[in-house]
C-alpha cells in the first residue's frame, strides 16, 4: 500500500508540474494572486523610474512648489497604467497581438538615452514632440512584428551586447547625479553632501545584502526593499514631504494628447531606431521564458505576437502621455525560478498595475521618494544594464575583426556622449540624435558587422 501511495503522490506531483508549465493553466486564486503581485514587485521600481528621470531631465517635477509637479504624478500614473494594459495585450492577446505567455511589460530604460536629449531643460513643452515620436515609434515597432525573424541576422551578440552596454554607460551618470542630490542641486553646497550620499549608500548596501544573503521574495524584491530602507532613513532625517499626497485625487482617467501631439524628426527617428533594439530584446525575453519555464524554444507566432503587443502598447501609451514599454527581463528570471508558466498569473499582476495607475495618490506617494534615495537604486539598476551588455559580449569571438568593430563603435558613441560640443555645427536634430552616443554606436556596429569580411582575424 505504501508503494502505491508513493506512486500516486509522484504521479500527482508530475501532473501538477505539467500544469504549471502550461501557459493556459490558471492556478487557484489564493496561489495565482500572490504570484502575480510578486511579478509586479520584481519590476515596479524599474517601471516608474524612467518617468521620474524624463521629468527631471525636462526640468520639472521636483519640489512640491513646482507648478508642473502634477505632470510628474500623471507620468508615473501612465507608467503603471500602460504597463498593465500592455501586459494584458501579451497575456490575453487579441488576434495576432500578444505572445499569450507570462510576459510582463513595463517602461523601458533602453529609450532613456534618446529621450533625455529630446526633452533636456525644456519643461512640459517638450513632451508633445516626445509623445508624437513615441506613438509613431510604437506603430513602427508593431510593424516589426511582421519581419522580426528576418532581422535577427544583423544583430549578433557583438552588436546587441554593445548596444546594451552603451545604454548602461549613458545612464550611469544619471545615477550618480541623483545619488548626489539631483540635477537641480548641481553647483549648490547641498550637492554631493554627506547626507545625500549616506542615504544612497543605505539603499545600495541593503539591496546587495538582500539580493545575495536572502532567498525568495526578499531577494527578488531587493531593489524595492532597498529603496524602502533609504526612504525610512530619509523620512527620519526630515527629507520627505507628503503635501502632494494630500492634494492628489483618488481617481483619474488618462487624457488623450495630454501635452499635445507634435511631429519631430529627431523624436521619430530616435524612437523608431530604438524600437528595433526593443524588439530584439523582446525576442530574447520570449525565448528565455519558454526555455526557462517550459523547456522549449519559442515559436515564430509567439515571437511575432509579443512584438506586436510591444508596439501596440507603446503607441497607445504615447497617445495618452506614457513612455515606451517593452518586455521586462527581470521577470524572465522569476519564471525560471518558480517554474510557473501560467499567463493568467501575470494577468492578475497586470490588473493590479492598472488599478494603481488609475489612483493619483499612488503616483503622488511615489513622487515623495527623495531623489537621493532613487539615486541609490538606479546606480544598481543602471550598472546591471551595463553588466548585462558585457555578459552578452562574452559570447563574442574576440578576433581582430570583432575588436575593430567594437573599438570604433564604442569610441565614436561614447566620445560623442562625453563631448557633445564636437557636433555644435550640425543641425539641432542631428545633434540630439548623435549626442546620445547610442545611435551612432549602434549604427556603426551594425554596418561594420555587415560589410567587414569575416577573414579579418
Amino acid at each position: 500500500m505504501t508503494d502505491i501511495a508513493m506512486g500516486d503522490r509522484d504521479a500527482s506531483a508530475e501532473a501538477l508540474h505539467r500544469r504549471l508549465r502550461d501557459p493556459d493553466y490558471t492556478p487557484p486564486p489564493l496561489q495565482a494572486i500572490p504570484l502575480g503581485i510578486q511579478h509586479v514587485l520584481a519590476m515596479f521600481v524599474s517601471n516608474v523610474t524612467p518617468a521620474i528621470i524624463v521629468a527631471g531631465a525636462a526640468g520639472f517635477g521636483f519640489g512640491s512648489n513646482s507648478p508642473d509637479f502634477p505632470s510628474l504624478i500623471y507620468m508615473i500614473q501612465m507608467a503603471m497604467l500602460f504597463a498593465g494594459i500592455a501586459t494584458l495585450f501579451q497575456t490575453i492577446g487579441m488576434g495576432p497581438v500578444g505572445g499569450r505567455l507570462p510576459i510582463v511589460q513595463g517602461t523601458s530604460f533602453a529609450f532613456l538615452p534618446v529621450m533625455i536629449p529630446l526633452v533636456a531643460d525644456q519643461g512640459v513643452a517638450a513632451l508633445g514632440a516626445l509623445m508624437g515620436g513615441i506613438a509613431i515609434g510604437g506603430v513602427f515597432h508593431f510593424l516589426l512584428g511582421t519581419v522580426i525573424g528576418r532581422l535577427r541576422f544583423a544583430l549578433p551578440p557583438l552588436v546587441t551586447g554593445l548596444i546594451v552596454l552603451m545604454i548602461g554607460l549613458a545612464l550611469i551618470r544619471v545615477g550618480i547625479q541623483y545619488a548626489a542630490g539631483g540635477v537641480p542641486q548641481i553647483g549648490t553646497p547641498a550637492y554631493g553632501s554627506l547626507a545625500n550620499w549616506s542615504i544612497a549608500l543605505v539603499v545600495i548596501v541593503v539591496t546587495l545584502v538582500l539580493k545575495f544573503f536572502t532567498r525568495g521574495m526578499w531577494s527578488i524584491a531587493a531593489v524595492l526593499l532597498g529603496l524602502v530602507a533609504g526612504y525610512v532613513v530619509a523620512l527620519a532625517m526630515g527629507m520627505v514631504s507628503f503635501d502632494n499626497v494630500a492634494r492628489a485625487g483618488w481617481v483619474a482617467l488618462p487624457v488623450p494628447f495630454k501635452w499635445g501631439f507634435e511631429l519631430s524628426t529627431a523624436a521619430i527617428v530616435g524612437m523608431c531606431f530604438m524600437a528595433v533594439v526593443s524588439a530584439i530584446e523582446t525576442v530574447g525575453d520570449v525565448s528565455g521564458i519558454t526555455k526557462g519555464g517550459a523547456g522549449r524554444e519559442a515559436t515564430d507566432r509567439e515571437i511575432a505576437g509579443a512584438t506586436y503587443a510591444d508596439g501596440l502598447g507603446t503607441a497607445i501609451a504615447g497617445v495618452f502621455g506614457g513612455l515606451p514599454n517593452t518586455s521586462f527581463s527581470q521577470n524572465v528570471g522569476l519564471i525560471s525560478m518558480t517554474g510557473v508558466m501560467s499567463r493568467h498569473v501575470v494577468t492578475y499582476g497586470a490588473l493590479f498595475l492598472i488599478l494603481c495607475g488609475l489612483v493619483p495618490k499612488v503616483g503622488a506617494l511615489i513622487s515623495t521618494i527623495p531623489i537621493t534615495v532613487l539615486g541609490g537604486g538606479v546606480i544598481v539598476m543602471f550598472g546591471m544594464v551595463a553588466a548585462a551588455g558585457i555578459n552578452m559580449l562574452s559570447a563574442v569571438a574576440w578576433n581582430r575583426r570583432n575588436m575593430v568593430i567594437f573599438a570604433v563603435s564604442l569610441s565614436v558613441g561614447l566620445g560623442l556622449q562625453l563631448e557633445p560640443g564636437a557636433l555644435q555645427h550640425l543641425p539641432q536634430t542631428a545633434q540630439i540624435l548623435l549626442t546620445s552616443g547610442l545611435l551612432p554606436a549602434a549604427f556603426l556596429a551594425i554596418v561594420l558587422n555587415l560589410v567587414l569580411p569575416e577573414e579579418l582575424d
